[in-house]
């Protein structure tokens, strides 16, 4: 078995009751097929965090990604100042719907990449992950800083 193999199966699994999922380091990320993604994050929620992001890492665990919260709801741009590995961006709503995702951002790219409007979240994760995972619109992630009312899937659910 690859190594990659043996990592996507670590982060692809099935819904584990009472996994610590809810933990603020910890995102999910429920697709459409309902398969499960875990990924450790780190958290950037304030303007200094977030206009420095993952800037300057050379590298990141296929299991991590940095997840941007922004205290309401609004229109994202993002770009690649800075950031020297490929990144997906996995852009969410309050509810923690992803509206859109964008693969593999360019290294140094300053383009903005429109993640549209009322968007809550970012997760950036390694470029090409989100279609090795299957993460599309439509899927949900959870995360304590999302306010969700789906019993089943909501961390205050559990």
């Amino acid at each position: 078995m690859t190594r990659l193999a043996l990592v996507l199966g670590m982060i692809l699994a099935s819904p584990i009751a009472g996994w610590a999922g809810c933990a603020p380091d910890q995102l999910e990320l429920k697709m459409t097929n309902g398969s499960v993604a875990r990924f450790s994050v780190e958290i950037a929620d304030d303007p200094k965090e977030r206009s420095k992001g993952l800037m300057f890492r050379e590298h990141m665990a296929t299991s991590a990604g940095m997840v941007f919260f922004y205290e309401r709801p609004q229109h994202a741009v993002f770009w690649m100042k800075n950031t020297l590995i490929p990144l997906d961006m996995i852009f969410a709503d309050s509810s923690g719907l992803v509206k859109h995702v964008h693969s593999n951002a360019v290294p140094h790219d300053e383009t903005g990449i429109d993640g549209g409007p009322d968007v809550l979240a970012i997760l950036e994760i390694n470029g090409g992950l989100a279609k090795k995972l299957g993460i599309t619109e439509g899927a949900v992630m959870r995360h304590p800083d999302f306010k969700q009312s789906s019993a089943s899937w909501a961390c205050d659910a559990q």
